[in-house]
């Protein structure tokens, strides 16, 4: 399994940067997990858009899923259209980005699949397991399986016992972050702090510690420092680039800098 950052800004895209969006990729089948704000074109410097083969989404807000649109695009628009993308997600998740083009234009270009989450099923060489995780429209955690290997992602979450039990064992659990110490009393519901995203790793034993989701402008470092004091193992912020590669024992390759 390899799995190449879009982007891991919150809430909107710092400049040069993107939000929520993950290639996962094992034995050539190319999953992206969610795709948000400025997503796309990193994930065009990857493989051009017919070579998606499927798209999987945590929740219906736009920094994780607006992206989503010009990739279905591209595809429509092709001169060869490429058959229907697979798209997963909760139930009507989808429905605003799904209606900005006019009425029928992109309805070919893909093949809606809503889950609730808790179901398990399969998207190619993957096998899905999701819970339902809280925020404020529903949010599925995600934890992937593929040749031996656990990807487990949060999505946007509050505080929740499940997510131990999402990353259990996981070789990298990537967690919403949004603030590095405590999250302020109106979202703590919400969102979580990478110190809470240390203690979940830390419960759950997971091999690495992916940080994403975070506040535009605030210090990665702060981040990091905050989930080191919960988890002792390798801790990175998801920046657009980052390629972890779980054939390789979890070597973290970067194309400008080694791990925080």
């Amino acid at each position: 399994m390899r799995i190449t950052v879009l982007g891991g800004c919150g809430a909107w895209p710092s400049a040069g940067l993107a939000c929520s969006g993950f290639l996962v990729e094992h034995e050539g089948f190319r999953l992206v997990v969610d795709l948000g704000y400025a997503a796309l074109p990193r994930l065009l410097e990857h493989t051009a858009p017919h070579g998606v083969d499927a798209v999987l989404i945590s929740h219906g807000h736009p920094d994780h899923c607006a992206d989503l649109n010009p990739l279905l695009r591209a595809r429509a628009l092709d001169d060869d259209p490429p058959p229907a993308l697979p798209v997963f997600a909760p139930p009507r998740a989808l429905d605003a980005v799904l209606a900005l083009d006019r009425p029928g234009m992109l309805d070919a270009s893909y093949l809606l699949h809503e889950f609730t989450p808790g179901a398990r099923f399969e998207i190619g060489p993957f096998e899905a397991a999701t819970r339902l995780l809280p925020h404020w429209v529903p949010n599925a955690g995600i934890r992937l399986t593929a040749g031996g290997q656990h990807l487990a992602y949060t999505g946007d979450t509050g505080p929740c016992p499940d997510i131990t039990d999402l990353a259990r064992d996981a070789d990298v659990l990537i967690a919403e972050a949004t603030y590095a110490e405590e999250v302020p009393e109106h979202s703590a519901q919400y969102l979580s702090s990478a110190r809470q995203a240390g203690q979940y790793a830390a419960q759950a034993q997971v091999g690495r510690l992916l940080l994403t989701h975070l506040w535009p402008g605030s210090d990665p470092h702060a981040s990091v420092d905050a989930a080191r004091r919960a988890y002792e193992g390798g801790i990175t912020v998801a920046d657009s680039g980052l390629v972890i590669d779980l054939h390789r024992d979890i070597q973290v390759h970067r194309h400008a800098e080694q791990d925080r």
